[in-house]
């Protein structure tokens, strides 16, 4: 049992506060009020008093426990809170502000144990948010509330977006902390000046006066705008894992106290300069670095990939406006293998989603009219038409983009460079750190602790945490402006080191705004009706050549959809059967030979004939077929070998061209080049594509118009883009080898530096001068070095 008494004062056993006008003991343990004791028996019952094991009084107080959750008996707020919901399951996300500790985490997360009614709970430490998935039959939203506020974490709910405004403070507080450094770095550096020049007989009574403002200065810097790194550093260490953080913290505290001890001994003006410099430009760092992934989260990037259109209903014709253009009434086509991407009531048509983006659960769910349809489903029947009633950025799908549903398969994880450094860095500087102190200490200890001190000041790695956020906020910019869009910045890094590159034919290098289509037979108006009608359900390139060909004709009923992925279509159109795809889904066989596409059409058994497509190559795509002698290059179809005479051309080999692929042929291929050894990049339309997508080391979706977003990728090319694709890769190298400069711009001064320190001669004007100096240099080469890099290849 922990001990509750303290000084004489009795704390409560979970909370941690004096029992003053309240004492309730339970098992020989104190509590404050009937909140905490009601806490501790909740806990104790479901046998999860190991939360107390985490963390020494890790529960909020609880003496307020009037409450009242009646309104989260409506259904009106309950859909406006939650983030997806059926006839089974919902899933929602609450702020808690209470969220402060490991303790607080493993709590959390085992609600399942105090109410087996809730499938899961996960936490977000950072932004003090939970997502708990619950059964509905079993309890509900205001039970669920109920329960965490019995157990001392109540979610501060608001009908306003609370998980956005959260991020927002948080953003505020980094601004304001960089603000107060700052400003003391400034000041700071302005009382130093007369110690770096020289003081007079005169001015030496100011000495003194000037080094204990400065001490005044640090307080903050110290306290408030670098408390995160000690927090960090300490988290680690108890985790046993050593990180560049701990360095850092180390060089502040060493900074600061040897500050403070050489004004309180009057025996230097201390480093308080350096101190406050250091911390500026590493939150500055953290600043560019927290605005990059800001950038790239789909919460607030959806805008930027107008790429990825959405079809909408307007004065009864169909058109594509990007995604960040979908406003709230306007109404929406959504076809086969199509993502929802807003929350929206079903108009018309069979609805049968697959939400096992969201839930996990593979089984189609069918809709019917009037129904609200979440936002992170997908279609597999026929298309259907919805209204949108909610924003896409309050739906479920901004939260998608970084789900843990979509982590990365093994192999994924390649560690980038700053992380496989920062290890071997913290361990070499505290080997010379040490070793120069024990080297000096029987001799002469002062000597000895300045020299310790020395080291850690001259090789705080501040340039080392500093070059990879800058190099890669500039990098990611640039492709931005390009129109590739990557998750993240460690991508940049996966984009270097790819050595085999994998294509899909149709819709990646084939242009569907481009090509030559005809219909080889001869089709009466109703039989247009039904190709028509069959063909608008699918979003495959050559099914949107059929229905675009074909259009200003009036649409029919579909009553059966089947989409038989790689061959074509099977339905049931006002009573007639119907079969548009390749010779093996019509006739049972592949057909002969051709350097034409064809789509065949069988109606009610009869054969009507195939529609003949001249396909037009996107423009520069021989620049793909020049990778050929530094990557290797392979071509995956799902169509006929027609054309594999004219890709010769552009991919030079024919044993790099497959043909005929199924979509679970494509992922073992990618499968089998990672098992020889290749790092893989596969770029593919999103769709029958997402299988290989997700296995590669790299997936690309590649998208024109169509709203084709595929979680299963790392990054999203604009068709126009792709001709692009071998500087973008020349780049990516570029941002690289920046990084590796700017290491070695940060190691030549802290060898330097160092060859300096270990002596213990090391003086303040020379550590005030060549921590900014390495700084700046390592910022201001890695801002321009990136941008003269992307300039070169014509970026910009």
């Amino acid at each position: 049992m922990k001990e509750s008494a303290i000084d004489g004062q009795t704390l409560c056993y979970h909370c941690g506060n004096e029992c003053i006008e309240e004492l309730h003991l339970v098992d020989a343990k104190a509590f404050c009020c009937q909140g905490c004791k009601s806490v501790y028996e909740v806990l104790e019952a479901n046998n999860l008093c190991n939360y107390y094991n985490y963390n020494q009084h890790p529960g909020a107080n609880r003496a307020i426990v009037d409450a009242r959750f009646e309104y989260l008996d409506n259904q009106t707020i309950i859909s406006d809170l939650v983030d997806y919901s059926d006839d089974k399951i919902t899933i929602v996300s609450f702020y808690i502000p209470a969220i402060h500790c490991s303790s607080c985490i493993w709590l959390l997360e085992q609600l399942n144990r105090i109410n087996p009614a809730i499938h899961y709970s996960r936490i977000d430490f950072l932004k003090k948010q939970v997502t708990i998935r619950f059964s509905n039959a079993e309890i509900s939203l205001r039970q669920v509330v109920e329960l965490l506020f019995n157990i001392g974490y109540e979610p501060l709910i608001s009908l306003q977006d609370v998980i956005k405004k959260q991020d927002k403070s948080d953003k505020d507080n980094l601004v304001q902390k960089i603000a107060v450094a700052g400003f003391c770095f400034g000041n700071v550096m302005l009382l130093s000046f007369p110690e770096y020049f020289g003081l007079s007989g005169v001015e030496q009574t100011f000495r003194h006066f000037f080094g204990w403002l400065n001490v005044l200065f640090c307080l903050p810097v110290v306290f408030y705008s670098g408390t995160e790194y000690f927090s960090s550093a300490w988290n680690n260490l108890r985790n046993k894992v050593l990180n560049i953080d701990f360095p850092l913290a180390l060089g502040i505290a060493v900074l600061f106290i040897r500050t403070v001890t050489e004004v309180y001994t009057r025996t230097g003006a201390g480093f308080g300069d350096t101190l406050c410099g250091l911390v500026f430009f590493l939150l500055i760092g953290k600043f560019v670095q927290r605005k990059t992934y800001h950038h790239i989260s789909f919460e607030r990037d959806y805008r930027s990939f107008f790429p990825v259109a959405v079809s909408v209903i307007e004065s009864g014709a169909e058109v594509h406006i990007p995604l960040s253009q979908l406003q709230t009434g306007q109404r929406i086509i959504i076809r086969h293998n199509e993502i929802i991407p807003a929350d929206a009531i079903l108009l018309k048509g069979e609805a049968l989603i697959d939400f096992s983006f969201v839930t996990g659960e593979a089984n189609p769910v069918s809709k019917t009219l009037g129904e609200i349809i979440y936002a992170g489903g997908r279609q597999t029947g026929q298309a259907v038409e919805m209204e949108v009633i909610k924003p896409v950025s309050q739906s479920y799908l901004t939260q998608l983009w970084n789900n843990e549903a979509f982590s990365r398969k093994q192999g994924k994880g390649m560690e980038i460079f700053s992380q496989k450094v920062s290890k071997y860095f913290t361990i070499v500087l505290l080997i010379i750190a040490f070793s120069t102190l024990l080297y000096w200490l029987p001799e002469d200890y002062k000597k000895g602790l300045a020299a310790f001190t020395a080291v850690l000041i001259v090789a705080c790695p501040c340039a080392l945490a500093l070059s990879t956020p800058f190099t890669m906020s500039a990098a990611l910019s640039i492709f931005d402006k390009n129109f590739f869009y990557l998750k993240n910045t460690a991508i940049v890094e996966h984009l270097a080191r790819i050595n085999a590159i994998v294509l899909d034919k149709t819709g990646t290098i084939t242009t569907g705004d481009n090509k030559t289509i005809r219909f080889e037979g001869a089709l009466s108006g109703k039989e247009k009706q039904l190709i028509y009608s069959a063909c608008i359900n699918s979003s495959h390139p050559l099914s949107r050549m059929i229905y675009t060909f074909l259009k200003g004709i009036e649409r029919l009923k579909t009553e059966e959809y089947t989409e038989v992925p790689g061959q074509g279509i099977l339905a049931v159109i006002d009573g007639h059967y119907l079969r548009v795809g390749n010779s093996k889904l019509v006739f049972g066989r592949n057909e002969d030979e051709t350097q034409l596409t064809r789509v065949h059409v069988l109606l009610d058994n009869v054969y009507l004939g195939y529609f003949a497509f001249t396909h037009q190559y996107r423009p520069g795509l021989e620049n793909i077929g020049y990778l050929a002698p530094d990557y290797n290059l392979f071509l995956l179809s799902g169509d006929q070998d027609h054309e594999k005479y004219e890709l010769l051309k552009f991919f030079k080999d024919q044993d790099a061209m497959r043909f005929n692929q199924s979509p679970q042929e494509k992922l073992n291929f990618i499968n089998s080049l990672q098992r020889s050894g290749a790092t893989v990049m596969m770029i593919g339309d999103g769709l029958n594509d997402a299988g290989a997508l997700k296995q590669s080391d790299l997936g690309v979706a590649l998208t024109d118009n169509v709203n084709n977003f595929s979680p299963g990728s790392d990054a999203i090319l604009d068709g126009r883009s792709l001709i692009k694709l071998p500087v973008f890769l020349k780049f990516s190298k570029d941002a690289v080898r920046i990084i590796y400069l700017s290491f070695l711009i940060s190691l030549t001064y802290n060898i330097i530096g160092l060859s300096y320190a270990v002596t213990g001669n090391l003086s303040p004007v020379v550590a005030a001068i060549l921590m900014p100096l390495s700084t700046a240099t390592i910022i201001s080469f890695t801002s321009i070095a990136t941008h003269v890099a992307a300039k070169r290849r014509k970026l910009i």
